[in-house]
């Protein structure tokens, strides 16, 4: 006999404990909290298995406890203890079945601190199921497509129940072990469940820490401070604005190059000349003191360095500033085909101070070789070019405008390296450099 939707409560057949009915028509089992006996919920509630009762597991969702998820009111009807133990290692959490009578049944998971809610997801998948068989043969991460969305491997738990009290849709077992393949998404998570009778596949999500307290319970003292379904708190920028300072800074960088390729007017030039006759001194007139003057340095050095000492005075023959560049260029063969480094000219530039004559003065304070005899053949040549124009500052301006987007792309990387950082798969490439 299957007995009435309506009654509230009976008495446990085997120890004659009071139990509350909370879980509607679909109810297979009920577990006593107080004897462990597992009873048939459409069988006048007889004893169909016998566990030994071991300490309730730590939670702060009770049986009979209501609270509302989405605007939807569930109440908790079942709890089951699972772990997990692999490689010395334990995890253990609580899968608290909940029930609506407009909603059905569903599941609140509480693992280190956090609430997941998790439903029967009846959608059509590609592929249709996932198995830990199908996980090891893949030589990629495998993936999992939707109606809308697209869900990436994550990991493979394989876990035995420890302990069960309450109403359940199924009939669960102590010691029966279910495997789990899990695929994460931008949101959410869709899992691959097998145990040795039953094949199903959930859809979980994380909730925030204040559904405990729409429960009536107390959030856990601490959490741990990820999880993979905790949502990306972005900084609430809105896109247009984030689209706007990409658009500004890459309208700085175009100006800034056309800025940087002006040529500006050729006021004075030295012609090649053995860098071995330095020092020698380069006169010149400028008029142009808003915009830059460049000295442009060019040589032809080859396997070989040298270091010149630059010294500019102006019209009242004070100094306008002493540098000094080194430029050195080599090249050569080897096993892996040619090879070069190094570069054979240098640039300075700088702001008159006034217009009028100045004087240029180069000084070579030291030379080498490499795999040469000497560097008689080395020359070098200066021009004066006034007139120039700096887009540096609007590169730096640039900068400024992705300084936000960038931060946020950086939060977003950090956020989601964290996220993933719980997967249990290991690229081939990473194994093998191992």
């Amino acid at each position: 006999m299957t007995l009435s939707s309506a009654i509230r409560a009976i008495n446990c057949t085997s120890c004659g404990a009071g139990l509350d009915v909370l879980g509607g028509g679909r109810v297979s089992t009920h577990v006593c909290p107080y004897c462990g006996a597992a009873l048939d919920a459409q069988d006048n509630y007889r004893v169909i298995a016998q566990y030994d009762r071991t300490a309730r597991p730590d939670s702060p969702l009770r049986l009979g406890m209501s609270g509302q998820i989405n605007g939807v009111t569930f109440t908790v009807i079942g709890s089951i203890a699972w772990v997990e133990r692999y490689a010395g290692r334990e995890w253990v959490w609580v899968d608290h079945q909940v029930f609506s009578p407009s909603h059905g049944y569903a599941w609140l998971t509480v693992e280190d601190g956090h609430l997941i809610f998790s439903r029967r997801y009846r959608k059509p998948t590609e592929p249709d199921f996932i198995t830990s068989v199908t996980v090891e043969r893949s030589e990629s991460r495998p993936m999992v497509r939707t109606e809308a969305d697209k869900y990436t491997y994550y990991e493979t738990s394989t876990a035995m129940i420890t302990y069960a009290e309450g109403e359940f849709n199924w009939t669960p077992k102590v010691g029966d072990r279910a495997t789990a393949v899990s695929l994460l998404g931008d949101e959410d998570m869709l899992s691959f469940e097998q145990s040795a009778t039953e094949r199903e596949v959930e859809l979980s999500r994380w909730l925030p820490p204040e559904t405990f307290a729409a429960f009536g319970a107390e959030a856990p003292a601490r959490a741990s401070r990820n999880h993979p379904l905790m949502p990306y708190k972005n900084l609430r920028l809105p896109r247009y604005y984030l689209l706007t300072a990409a658009l500004l800074a890459l309208l700085a960088v175009i100006v800034g190059l056309g800025l940087s390729t002006r040529q500006g007017v050729v006021v004075a030039r030295l012609p090649a000349v053995p860098i071995s006759t330095l020092p020698v001194e380069l006169p010149f007139t400028l008029s142009d003191t808003e915009k830059l003057t460049q000295v442009a340095i060019e040589t032809d050095v080859s396997n070989s360095w040298a270091y010149i000492e630059v010294a500019l005075t102006d019209p009242d023959d004070r100094p306008v500033f002493e540098a000094g560049r080194e430029i050195g260029f080599y090249h050569g063969r080897d096993g892996d085909g040619a090879w070069s480094e190094g570069s054979r000219n240098s640039t300075l530039q700088f702001h008159a101070p006034m217009a009028g004559n100045y004087l240029l003065e180069l000084t070579l304070a030291e030379s080498g070789t490499w795999q040469r005899s000497g560097a008689a053949l080395d020359r070098i040549s200066v021009t004066v070019v006034e007139g120039r124009s700096s887009g540096l500052w609007l590169y730096l301006l640039a900068g400024g405008f992705l300084l936000v987007p960038g931060l946020i792309l950086l939060r977003y990387s950090l956020a989601n390296k964290r996220r993933w950082s719980g997967s249990d798969w290991v690229d081939e490439d990473d194994d093998d450099d191992d």
